[in-house]
């Protein structure tokens, strides 16, 4: 699984990530831009933008020449805005690359921004907002990044919220995408059983004119944070969904791996620490699961569970508790080594495909600028002990780094509030 970097004269980067016998190309094309980038009033700008891009390009005017000449490829394809990043795809067979290369690049490089379709897609985005609204155990995590950062960045919602939706203007488009769709900050991944030599031509090719711009950086995420934080969205649900989150470190933090780890033991599989106590147990969830979350200049450590609103106060006290745990008593050997198997186990599992190995290449580019092949992650990985993992534990489970975050219907949140803390 090794892969090929390049930087063009223009600051543009191009990842070829070599797939022998595979039978399907993925053609990515990021940029290191999203909602972390955008200013109160741009909040949901990045998303808004991604969708108007597949509206139209000077070679496809209508949103259908676009999707019609993909489907009689046979392509798969999409796009995805997140917090640092905005993707455009295709994938499809082998044979297709060099045609499904020139429909990514020119929906990415000369969308027209068409002011009709602008005024229709305002509705498709306000129902966007509205549909994850309506799903609690989504909905959780943006109350989770309001709670940990406020009013920045890093804490409102990639969708942006609605009065900003409906006042964007073509402009706005225009601007924000000539600030941040630049050479410096475009990067082209391509992974499949074709050559270097090829994506590397199709690459200049197209993408020779790009602007070469500045590379302008988002601001850093300010962390500020003394004692237990709790926000609690009060919904008529049957579940009350929580998500329990630690302030952790960025993905070129060398302890980053640790706290991988760390998460594993406590909630990645079937036998994981959290599964085996609150599902098997105690029968107080279908879903429970531990993740670290890596990004350029910080990071979140993560416990997410549904449960009945009866037995809110009861699970925070459990999680709290097996959190303890790890911080005082180092894992045996035996759990560590499971632990790792089952990570490294699914890191490549889950780079079985071209679109997978793409997406993992570009994000690892996004969050460190020197992206890591999964053999050296795995390095990484095994090199960690018990006493790594319990002097992470030790640093993380700690009040000043406490969050929680719950979507329910839920009265009166003092019973929760009280047990919040590791004291």
């Amino acid at each position: 699984m090794k892969y090929k970097k390049h930087t063009l004269p223009n600051g543009l980067r191009v990842i070829f990530a070599p797939a022998k016998g595979n039978p399907a190309v993925m053609v990515l094309v990021m940029v290191e831009t999203g909602s972390n980038y955008e200013t109160k009033a741009e909040n949901g700008l990045s998303h808004f933008l991604e969708h108007m891009c597949f509206k139209g390009t000077t070679m496809r005017p209508k949103a259908k020449d676009i999707s019609k000449e993909l489907d009689s490829l046979g392509a798969q394809n999409n796009a995805f805005t997140g917090d640092e990043y905005t993707g455009y795809y295709a994938k499809a067979a082998k044979k297709h690359f060099a045609k499904l290369f020139e429909i990514i690049s020119d929906l990415y490089l000369n969308p027209t921004l068409p002011a009709a379709d602008l005024e229709k897609e305002r509705g498709v985005i306000l129902e966007e907002i509205a549909m994850y609204e309506d799903l609690p155990q989504r909905y959780v995590w943006q109350v989770l990044e309001g709670l940990m950062y406020g009013d920045t960045p890093a804490g409102r919602p990639i969708l942006g919220p609605r009065e900003n939706i409906k006042k964007f203007t073509r402009q706005d488009f225009v601007d924000y995408r000539n600030a941040h769709y630049v050479a410096p900050k475009t990067i082209v991944v391509v992974a499949g059983d074709v050559s270097e030599t090829s994506v590397l031509k199709e690459t200049r090719k197209h993408f020779k004119d790009i602007p070469k711009g500045k590379k302008v950086s988002k601001l850093p995420v300010k962390e500020r944070q003394s004692h237990p934080g709790l926000e609690i969205h009060k919904k008529k649900t049957d579940q009350c969904h929580m998500v329990m989150a630690f302030r952790t470190y960025g993905a070129n933090d060398k302890r980053s791996p640790a706290a991988t780890v760390l998460a594993e033991i406590l909630g990645k599989g079937m036998s994981s620490r959290l599964f085996t106590r609150l599902r098997d147990e105690m029968g107080a969830c279908y879903y429970v699961r531990a993740s670290h979350d890596q990004y350029t200049d910080h990071g979140v450590f993560t416990i997410a569970t549904g449960i009945n609103v009866s037995r809110t106060k009861e699970v925070v006290e459990v999680l709290l508790e097996e959190c303890k745990k790890l911080a005082t008593t180092p894992v045996s050997q035996e759990e560590l080594d499971k632990a790792k198997e089952h990570h490294i186990g699914h890191l490549y599992m889950n780079l079985e495909t071209t679109d997978a190995l793409a997406e993992f290449y570009a994000g690892e580019e996004i969050a460190t600028g020197k992206p890591k092949a999964p053999q050296e992650i795995e390095a990484e990985i095994r090199k960690i002990n018990a006493k790594d993992v319990m002097k992470i534990a030790k640093n993380l489970f700690t009040n000043k780094n406490l969050n929680l975050a719950i979507v329910g219907n839920i009265a009166d949140q003092k019973p929760v509030k009280k047990v919040l803390t590791f004291k």
